[in-house]
């Protein structure tokens, strides 16, 4: 399998191996936390693999003891609200979540909370190592989770779980996560990653356009009514009769051979 990094990037480094991209936090000096140029480089990070042909899945992930330990707080202490209005770097969440249609899946090991445990839940699925920690502990310096952690947490894991954590500030096991549903798997520590890579290689193989399409359903389920929903799903289904990849897929079935697609 063909590896490659580029390091234009001060805050992540951002790899490539075969069909997978690889978005690695890197501030391990300071945990991880996520100052503004940190999250810049995530998004430009992602856009550059969102528009990279051969990348057909992207991995997210920190180091084996800290994903991230949540927003920088050195640099948060000596900004105001307009300050923060004017940098934008909230809405960089919702961009993740909306502008890439590549599948993304968050590699957590170690410590995953605040603006951390935002990120993972702007991924599409959440790989946590057995040692991992998680929670929005925003509350105990006098803030509240501001890059969707209150509205994605609560859709996640119900109310009460959510105020739990947002109001406690508490840290939950990743055992606890699992069964919360707030994340997709929980592995052995050494095989954080590598579950990563093994997922991300098997969403490499199916249709590029059905992966796709199938994300846009599922996060629309989270911002309609069920009627609406299954309508967008509907509709969505219907079009994926046309495509090229839904003719080569089913004919390779009954070839009983693995499909080639080219996402048309």
């Amino acid at each position: 399998m063909s590896s490659s990094t580029k390091s234009d990037y001060a805050n992540i480094k951002l790899g490539r191996e075969g069909a997978i991209g690889i978005v690695t936090l890197n501030r391990p000096g300071a945990l991880n936390a996520l100052s503004m140029g940190l999250i810049r480089d995530i998004l430009a990070g992602l856009t550059e693999l969102e528009s990279d042909p051969d990348i057909k899945s992207i991995i997210i992930t920190g180091g084996p003891r800290t994903f991230s330990a949540g927003a920088d707080i050195k640099e948060m202490s000596d900004m105001g609200p307009i300050d923060a209005l004017k940098a934008g770097h909230l809405e960089i969440f919702d961009q993740i979540q909306t502008k890439i249609k590549k599948p993304i899946i968050a590699a957590v090991s170690g410590y995953c909370f605040g603006g951390g445990l935002e990120l993972a839940m702007a991924c599409d699925m959440i790989i946590a190592s057995e040692s991992s920690r998680l929670g929005q502990p925003e509350i105990n310096v006098g803030v509240m989770p501001g890059a969707g952690g209150t509205q994605r947490l609560t859709r996640t894991i119900g109310k009460y779980k959510a105020m739990d954590l947002i109001l406690s500030g508490r840290q939950i096991t990743a055992r606890e996560a699992f069964d919360w549903g707030l994340v997709s798997r929980i592995v052995p520590d050494e095989s954080y990653l590598s579950e990563a890579k093994r997922l991300a290689n098997d969403l490499a193989s199916k249709s590029p356009l059905a992966i796709r399409v199938a994300k846009e359903c599922v996060n629309k389920a989270l911002d309609s009514n069920l009627s609406e929903g299954v309508q967008f799903e509907r509709k969505n289904f219907y079009i994926l009769l046309g495509s090229e990849d839904k003719a080569e897929g089913m004919k390779a079935f009954s070839e009983k051979r693995k499909p080639v697609f080219k996402g048309k």
